[in-house]
Parts: structure tokens; C-alpha cells; sequence
């Protein structure tokens, strides 16, 4: 582990700290080191990996859904699209900023308090080692304090020592206020959906007189109820990642994803219930991850704050504020693409489904990446420890860039077999055909879009990546109108293929002109 302050060594950064970097050479930065399996690597492996597993869980689960959905028929998974898109919409919204913001303020928070305590210890052992004589001038204060001390203890009903000992919990102001936003943010959600799910789908394209209305207003509005579990379990996993463990939020997604997995056929066909089944069973998947995460956050953290004023309501309302616009911006392009492409018909849909929850699941394996940049980044920031920032930053972006490339030839060559897993419709199949290459060729922008994203968090530079997404929404939109209109389903592709390429760039921009967080690179 890295000493609070101290700068890594030469073999981890190839790099004194202190020389002035040209921010496109970042990219080729100690290029040799990628795979190198030093203290840097480990610590982006151990991070990344879990939280890459994490991420890709719940669309995997969502992928199976899509499996056993697309065997009831075309419309009933076309309109179970439509309903996720969605629910995926709002739940973002409240989501991707919450948890963005709490890693972010539980990693700065931790690596804070490691440095006092290690600043602490250092200033008791220094005055040990003072002369005798300054011992006994201070002995009378040091024999109050003790006192002090220990009557809190006794009232506590221990002696001195056994709270040091014993006490492993740590306070971090923001976990306690991640939570409470997190709970609020689920109970209003789930209000909205349900009363809200019949002019959403309006707004989608679903009208009364479509035959995917009934079933995707049925598994919207059972899907909402889980709404509560999906926000806190969220921002659990944000505060698991700020302390850089992202193994608990793994085991947790991935047991409550097997219940989901398990339950699907069981409640869609057993049970008869077919769309409702699956939403339900989604349903019970989430409350059981939140009680996991909640049981393993209690072990570690204190939960409940001494008292109200310790939450920081206002920090992450400030900040969230950014994000809730990047965010909106974000989702909107590809709930947009939905809208589009179910407004071409329940066959344009459920192929649109299809590819979109491949698109997701591989792409979010990028994201563990982002989630170890932004997690290291966060604690070498508040460190001032600029050559950590420049190493890692030119390690996961080099990671990001092979993983994409890999993703690209492993869809290409998979999903020339895997067509029937999904649909046994052949009008559906075709248009598959026409959208896995836009799928497949889009993984190398996205994962470097995804990284950029963790980077940029890591530097808590929400300003710019609020503002720029915005922009890049913007030209995305008026990309999706002109070419869904024109080329149809491949136009909605290639509409999407535009908005990860600005995507991409946008994420770079700052550090490529050396501003905000970024302006150290100019030596």
C-alpha cells in the first residue's frame, strides 16, 4: 500500500513526478507496463475485476429475462424493452449521480483520515520521546485528558484501551448521507413510475391501441416496486468502491442475480404468470442484494450519524446537480434510440432490445475500469500525489483500449452463432443481423468513453463532464431524428455510433488541454 503522501516508485510510474507531460503522450505512457503485474497493476486488477463482474451481472440477468421473454413472443419482449428503457431512464437519473459522487467523497474521505491518523501517530510517538522534563510540565494536562478519558469510558462500561481495540467501525459523513438520499430517491421513484407508467409509454411510442401497451405497463409498474432496494443498493455499491472494495458488492449482485436467474422460470412459466413473473422475480433479486450490502456496511461503517448536522446534504446536492444533467443527457440519447426504434414496430423493437442489452453488457466491462480510475484517482487527488494520477491514468485508459478491441472480435465471431438464443423470429433475426456489427464495432469507443468517465470522476471535474455531455447530446439527438427517419434501424445504429465517438472525445478534453484538475500536466 501507498504511504498518504509519498510518491510511488520509479517501476510503478516510470516517472519522477515532477516533469512536464504532453497530454496526448498519456496515452503511450510507460506503454511496456500494461500487463505488468506490479503494485499499480494489482491494485487496478483487484478493484476493476470485481467491479467489472458487479456491473456486467444485472444485464447479464436482464439478457437471461430477454432469453426466456422473447420464448413467449415478439410483442411481449418488444414491450418488456420498451418498459425497461423506461425504467432504466429514471432510475439513471437518481442513480449514476449518487453513486458517482458518493465514491468519489467516501475515497477523498478515507484517504483524509488515513492521512490524520498517520499524522496523529506520528506527533504521540515524538512526544515520547521527549526529555523527562517536558513529561513532567505536562503532566498535569496529560492526567486530566486521561481522566476524561476514562470517565467516558466507564460510563460506557469499558476500560480505556478496549474502544481502540475493539471500535473498527469508521465514520465517514458521506455513507450516512449517501444512504438517506439513496432510500428517499427509491420511495419517490417508485411513486412516479406507477402512476406515471401509462404516458411513459405514450412518450415511447406505445399507444392504446398497440398490443405491447398491456404487458409493458404490467411489468413496469411490478418492476417499480423494487425501486427502494435499486437506489440503496446503488449507493451502497458507490461507498463499497470508495473504500476500494468492490469483491462485497460483487458477491451480493451476483447472488441476488441467481435468485433472479432461478425464480424467472419458475414465476413466467410454472406459475403462469409470463411478463409479471419475470418483474417480479426482478423485483425480489434487488431487495435481497440491498440486504446483503446493508449487513456487510454495518460490520464496517457507522450507519447512523452522531447527528443531523453531520450529513453533508448540501455537498452532494451541489455536485449532483452537475451530474443530474450529464445524466439526463446521457440516458436520454439512448432511451431516445428506443423510442425510435419502437416506433417502427414490435419487430424493430425486439431486435433493437436484443442488441442493446448486448451493447450494455459488454460495454459496462469497461466500466470496472472506470470504477478502479475514479476510486485511485479520488485517494491520489486528496493525496496531491500527481505522478500516482498520471500512471493510472495512462494505465486503465491502455487497459480500456485492449479490452475494447478484444470485445470487438469476440462479438463479431460469437454472435455469428448465438442469434437463436434470443428469438426464434426470423424478421427479428434479420434486423439482428443488420445491428451486432454496429454492436461489436462500437466497444473500443466505448470503453475508452467509460474509462474517460471514471477518470474525470476521480478528479471530481463533474463541472466539465456535466457541461461537455450536454453538448454531446445535443448533436446525438439531432443525429437520431435525421438518420432514424431516413435509414430506419440502421440509422438508429449509426446515430448511436456518432454519440459514443463524442462521448470518447468529450472525455478526453480536458485532460487533452491541460484544465481544472488537469493543469498540473503542464509541468
Amino acid at each position: 500500500m501507498d504511504t498518504p503522501g509519498a510518491l510511488p516508485e520509479d517501476d510503478i510510474t516510470g516517472s519522477s513526478g515532477n516533469e512536464r507531460i504532453n497530454p496526448l503522450g498519456i496515452f503511450f505512457k510507460d506503454l511496456r507496463l500494461v500487463f505488468k503485474k506490479d503494485e499499480l497493476g494489482i491494485e487496478i486488477f483487484q478493484i476493476a475485476l470485481p467491479a467489472a463482474l458487479a456491473l456486467a451481472a444485472d444485464p447479464i440477468a436482464s439478457l437471461v429475462d430477454t432469453a426466456f421473454i422473447g420464448h413467449i413472443g415478439p410483442v411481449e419482449l418488444a414491450a418488456v424493452g420498451v418498459a425497461i428503457a423506461v425504467f432504466n431512464q429514471v432510475s439513471k437519473i437518481a442513480i449514476f449521480p449518487l453513486v458517482s459522487i458518493t465514491t468519489s467523497f467516501v475515497a477523498e474521505e478515507d484517504a483524509t483520515s488515513k492521512i490524520r491518523s498517520i499524522e496523529e501517530e506520528e506527533t504521540d510517538n515524538m512526544e515520547k520521546a521527549l526529555p523527562k522534563s517536558s513529561e513532567m510540565k505536562e503532566s498535569s494536562t496529560q492526567a486530566d485528558t486521561e481522566d476524561t478519558e476514562h470517565n467516558s469510558s466507564f460510563l460506557a462500561g469499558k476500560n480505556q484501551r478496549k474502544p481502540r481495540v475493539a471500535s473498527k467501525k469508521k465514520h465517514i459523513p458521506s455513507v450516512s448521507t449517501a444512504l438517506v438520499i439513496g432510500g428517499v430517491l427509491g420511495l419517490l421513484q417508485a411513486i412516479l413510475l406507477i402512476f406515471s407508467a401509462k404516458p411513459a409509454l405514450r412518450f415511447m411510442g406505445v399507444h392504446s391501441d398497440s398490443p405491447m401497451l398491456a404487458p409493458a405497463r404490467k411489468y413496469l409498474t411490478l418492476r417499480s416496486l423494487g425501486s427502494p432496494a435499486v437506489l440503496l443498493s446503488l449507493a451502497m455499491q458507490g461507498v463499497f468502491r470508495g473504500f476500494k472494495d468492490t469483491k462485497t458488492p460483487l458477491y451480493a449482485t451476483v447472488i441476488g442475480d441467481v435468485a433472479n436467474i432461478i425464480l424467472d422460470p419458475i414465476l413466467m412459466f410454472s406459475c403462469r404468470l409470463g411478463v409479471s413473473g419475470a418483474a417480479i422475480a426482478h423485483v425480489v433479486s434487488q431487495y435481497l442484494i440491498s440486504l446483503i450490502m446493508l449487513l456487510r456496511l454495518m460490520r464496517k461503517v457507522e450507519i447512523l450519524p452522531p447527528s443531523v448536522r453531520d450529513l453533508q446534504f448540501g455537498r452532494f446536492l451541489k455536485s449532483g446537480g452537475l451530474l443530474l444533467a450529464r445524466v439526463v443527457a446521457v440516458t436520454f440519447c439512448v432511451t431516445l434510440a428506443a423510442s425510435m426504434a419502437a416506433r417502427h414496430g414490435s419487430i424493430s423493437m425486439a431486435a433493437f432490445q436484443v442488441c442493446l442489452q448486448i451493447w450494455l453488457t459488454t460495454s459496462l466491462l469497461a466500466d470496472g475500469l472506470a470504477v478502479a480510475a475514479q476510486a485511485i484517482l479520488a485517494s491520489a487527488f486528496a493525496r496531491k500525489d500527481h505522478t500516482k494520477v498520471v500512471a493510472a491514468t495512462a494505465r486503465v485508459l491502455q487497459l480500456g483500449l485492449v479490452m475494447g478491441l478484444a470485445l470487438a472480435v469476440l462479438l463479431g465471431i460469437v454472435m455469428q452463432f448465438a442469434w437463436r438464443i434470443f428469438t426464434k423470429d426470423v424478421k427479428v433475426m434479420q434486423l439482428m443481423r443488420l445491428g451486432i456489427p454496429f454492436v461489436a464495432a462500437t466497444q473500443p469507443l466505448n470503453s475508452l468513453a467509460f474509462v474517460f468517465d471514471g477518470i474525470n470522476f476521480g478528479a471530481s471535474d463533474f463541472a466539465y463532464t456535466a457541461y461537455s455531455m450536454v453538448v454531446v447530446s445535443a448533436i446525438s439527438i439531432a443525429s437520431l431524428f435525421l438518420l432514424s427517419s431516413s435509414h430506419g434501424f440502421v440509422g438508429i445504429w449509426t446515430a448511436l455510433t456518432i454519440y459514443m465517438s463524442l462521448r470518447m472525445f468529450a472525455g478526453y478534453g480536458r485532460i487533452g488541454i491541460a484544465k481544472g484538475p488537469w493543469k498540473f500536466l503542464r509541468g
